[in-house]
């Protein structure tokens, strides 16, 4: 784990110990054929070396239009298995092996499988912030900028979902299905801890900015925000509004993202403290290692693989 300090410490790639960092990995990059994936929460400087930056769905299309011998996948565990589920044939690397998703440790297949046995009938929609033993178990994933369409998509009326309940409460108020959430509880420590107190503070702060959320964010803040969106879908909605100044309901990490599109518009964290340590793991020296390594190795089991795949591409295929 990092501890505040890291997390906010940034390599400096102007400088020449930085310089020599970045050329390196685009040195390794070329010579192996690799291809470097990041989520929006990644730290500055990982977001800018990399080929392509973005949230869980367009991570997931472009690990499944990969062409690339290698693909050095920055971000946490789940991410990186799910692209390993659509490249069996590709090398997949993740910088530091212990980014793993508390969330997508909440549920497990076993505990999927009693609560489908207790609903016979229902499809299960997982999200894709879950493990790829969980995902084999299931009709379909979806991300949370297309939760509500593919909850909607299903044939049965009611309908498993997990394992984020702040999730499900936004496709809630959007679906007319059943839903049966598993577990009651599940949920993304650091949205978890954006409260209605940080909101009205950043309000107090800068009054008349729009608030922009991202749903796995707790009701209040939800119900309280002026657009609700998938990290990608909030760089996009604040990139084409005609408002000047914004309060980002999410983990900080977007926020790179955010002024270096809309460089015009004014950010601001609702939370300051909503770091996610997972996803600050991954940094320049553990990249340029992973690529001269070629590990840490993400792998899935053929099995486990294959049923996972199947509720991969479904959920693509409805894109």
């Amino acid at each position: 784990m990092v501890d505040e300090q890291s997390l906010r410490n940034k390599i400096d790639v102007s400088e020449p110990s930085g310089m020599k960092l970045v050329e390196e990995i685009e040195r390794l990059k070329t010579k192996k054929n690799a291809l470097i994936l990041a989520h929006n929460y990644q730290r500055a400087e990982v977001q800018d070396v990399a080929d392509f930056v973005g949230d869980s769905l367009e991570l997931a299309r472009r690990a499944a239009e990969a062409d690339a011998d290698v693909i050095v996948f920055c971000g946490v565990d789940f991410m990186a298995e799910t692209a390993a589920v659509l490249n069996p044939d590709k090398k997949v690397l993740i910088p530091d092996a212990g980014a793993t998703c508390p969330m997508a440790q909440m549920l497990t297949a076993s505990a999927l499988r009693r609560v489908r046995a207790e609903h016979p009938g229902a499809a299960v929609v997982l999200y894709i912030n879950t493990l790829a033993e969980s995902k084999a178990e299931a009709d379909c994933v979806c991300t949370s900028a297309n939760a509500a369409a593919v909850v909607n998509a299903m044939d049965a009326e009611t309908v498993i979902f997990g394992p984020d309940a702040n999730l499900a409460y936004y496709v809630r108020r959007r679906s007319p299905k059943e839903l049966v959430v598993v577990p009651e509880r599940g949920l993304c420590p650091t949205h978890h801890q954006i409260a209605m107190e940080d909101v009205e503070a950043a309000r107090r702060r800068h009054p008349g900015a729009k608030l922009v959320a991202h749903p796995e964010c707790v009701p209040e803040v939800q119900d309280a925000a002026d657009h609700i969106a998938s990290t990608s879908g909030m760089v996009r909605f604040c990139r084409e509004d005609a408002a000047a100044e914004y309060l980002i309901a999410t983990e900080i990490g977007l926020l790179h993202r955010l002024r270096r599109e809309a460089p015009q518009k004014r950010f601001h964290a609702v939370s300051e403290t909503a770091v996610c340590p997972q996803m600050k793991m991954h940094t320049l020296p553990k990249i340029l290692r992973a690529l001269e390594r070629e590990r840490p190795t993400v792998t899935v089991p053929k099995e486990t693989a294959d049923a996972a795949r199947e509720a991969i591409q479904r959920m693509l295929e409805l894109e």
